[in-house]
């Protein structure tokens, strides 16, 4: 290879590819082909094959079908969410593994460098060469200052402080992530395979990612449920389900119109299948009652051409009956798919609690039922000093509050405070009696063996059958997975269970801790649209930044948490 290395053709392709773990078909048929300058998004529930198709172009997952193509002279980076290294490896190694390519390059150059000297005028021309070969590769990959574009990715990514020599098994999950997409931004790879880069970042970590992705000359393919990410990177969304990709341009703005509008053309296609129904029963109901008016006997006199009209009037309504029940018996046993409605909660949302639950959400003058009040609320262990302390706090029907802070700072503590499992040391809290208090949890586990369906009809109070109709309805789960334990969902499938009962259960209080982890970026949208119409109080965690950015432009009121768990209203 040589100076016109960066000229060569460059695209990583996959045909017809499928992978399958154990007896389960993960992907089929995938076509992909990612040219010099793309900037793809995968996107899809947990679970669906997301970090699957970053390794099948990174080659480390078999194909069971179909092929891999890969022309990459400028290499290819992976920051995995959850990176292996070898025991025992430090920071140092690990750092060395991840950087393999370019170090291989470097350990070439200083092995033919050492050749120098030795052999014939032929083979030390011949070495020469090499070597001029191996440094222009080097060059082109950015050898020379990579170590300068990695310790500012360290810095910046939290991890300038690292011993070098430190065990990389105890630093944490969140740490080897980070370790990992320092490594993968600082290679300047022609392929950079990211998955989930955002998480874990804080804020300034986060610009810096932006900024250096931003200034990236190659292509991108991204894992990431970070709306406001997808936002300003992806040019085409690869959505994944069912183990079948479609593929949305036009970046983000795009998929979530190309959505809309799958929607409406099955509801389209519902509408017509319905009134074909209509139209047949409406046929085969109006021959039946020609029919019952044709005389069922004659005299024998009737004989002629009146008969014949009569024998014509009875074998034409009898051949239009029979072709409307074939129809109908088709249309029935090929109905068009029912297209999933978006979120909403429930009508009952509307009415006031049950008796003896409580007071409506307004007063008889029309101000907002008040919920629940704080005051000089403190938490924590004696001697130890307050985890928590919130002086003053009025929760109304109506009202939006979003909760900030740097983690670890009490925002979860906060919200198990408000919903009544963590009692205050210190201070007051007066809640309305009858409180109906719904939240979706961060910390998504559930140890028992209960199946889904049984545990959503506790939830909600509803008998099997009526659970069944209004789980459905949600489209939240096929009907095959009704019936799965509880313990053995993915932590998608947890959360979707909360937000159907979040959404079903009647609620005047909605706590949301991280409400968009493992939701679909479209079922993250839906969440934040049914919150529109939803008339009791919200307070909100989270991360994701457009849904912050919406909070702040409806007005949202801000609990700002301090050092020392100390809580400020903005």
């Amino acid at each position: 290879m040589g100076p016109g290395l960066r000229r060569a053709h460059r695209s990583a392709t996959i045909r017809g590819g499928a992978v399958r773990y154990a007896d389960r078909l993960v992907l089929r048929d995938l076509e992909l082909n990612v040219g010099p300058r793309d900037r793809l998004a995968v996107i899809g529930d947990n679970g669906a094959g997301k970090s699957t198709i970053l390794g099948m172009l990174a080659g480390t997952v078999p194909l069971a079908a179909g092929e891999r193509a890969v022309e990459l002279p400028g290499g290819l980076a992976w920051a995995q969410q959850r990176p292996a290294f070898a025991p025992g490896s430090t920071v140092e190694q690990a750092l060395g593994s991840l950087l393999a390519g370019i170090r291989g390059i470097e350990a070439r150059m200083t092995a033919v460098a050492a050749r120098m000297g030795q052999g014939s005028p032929a083979e030390q021309a011949a070495l020469a060469a090499q070597l001029g070969d191996l440094e222009a590769e080097y060059g082109s990959r950015g050898g020379y200052t990579l170590d300068i574009r990695l310790n500012i990715a360290l810095e910046q990514l939290g991890l300038g402080g690292l011993d070098r020599d430190t065990a990389v098994d105890g630093l944490s999950g969140g740490e080897r992530a980070r370790l990992a997409l320092a490594a993968a931004v600082s290679a300047e790879a022609e392929l950079l395979l990211l998955d989930e880069p955002t998480n874990d970042l804080d804020e300034a970590g986060l610009g810096w990612l932006e900024d250096r992705l931003g200034s990236h000359r190659g292509a991108l393919v991204v894992v990431s449920h970070d709306r406001a990410f997808l936002d300003r990177f992806a040019e085409d969304i690869l959505a994944l389900e069912d183990g079948a990709v479609r593929r949305y341009g036009n970046g983000y703005s795009g998929y979530l119109a190309g959505r809309a509008a799958e929607r409406r053309s099955l509801a389209n296609a519902r509408e017509a299948w319905r009134r074909d129904i209509a139209r047949t029963e409406a046929m085969l109901e109006a021959n039946a009652f020609r029919l019952s008016a044709i005389p069922r006997k004659m005299e024998m006199a009737a004989f002629g051409h009146g008969a014949f009209r009569q024998r014509s009037r009875d074998h034409g309504a009898m051949s239009r009956i029979r072709t409307a029940k074939e129809r109908l018996s088709r249309l029935l046993e090929s109905p068009a798919p029912k297209p999933p409605e978006p979120l909403r909660f429930a009508p009952p949302f509307t009415a006031p609690p049950r008796a003896g639950a409580g007071a409506p959400n307004s007063t008889d003058d029309g101000v907002p039922q008040q919920l629940l009040t704080a005051s000089g609320v403190r938490l924590g262990a004696a001697g130890t000093g307050p985890r928590l302390l919130l002086e003053q706090l009025e929760l109304r029907a109506g009202d939006r509050w979003l909760v900030s802070g740097p983690n670890g700072s009490g925002k979860t503590t906060l919200l198990r405070v408000l919903a009544g499992e963590l009692p205050p040391v210190g201070g007051t809290l007066a809640v309305r009696p009858g409180l109906r208090v719904a939240w979706l949890r961060q910390d998504l586990s559930d140890p028992s063996g209960r199946r889904l369906l049984p545990a959503f009809a506790a939830a909600t109070g509803t008998d099997p059958e009526e659970a069944a109709a209004m789980l459905l309805g949600l489209g939240l789960f096929p009907p095959s997975a009704l019936s799965l334990p509880l313990n053995e969902l993915s932590v998608g499938q947890l959360r979707r269970l909360e937000l159907a009962v979040a959404l079903t259960a009647p609620s005047d209080l909605l706590l949301l801790d991280e409400p968009t982890n493992h939701l679909s970026p479209e079922l993250a949208e839906q969440l934040e649209d049914a919150l529109e119409g939803y008339p009791g109080a919200v307070v909100t965690v989270t991360h994701d930044r457009r849904w912050r950015g919406r909070m702040a432009s409806g007005h949202a009121r801000q609990l700002q948490l301090g050092p020392g768990g100390v809580v400020t209203q903005g």
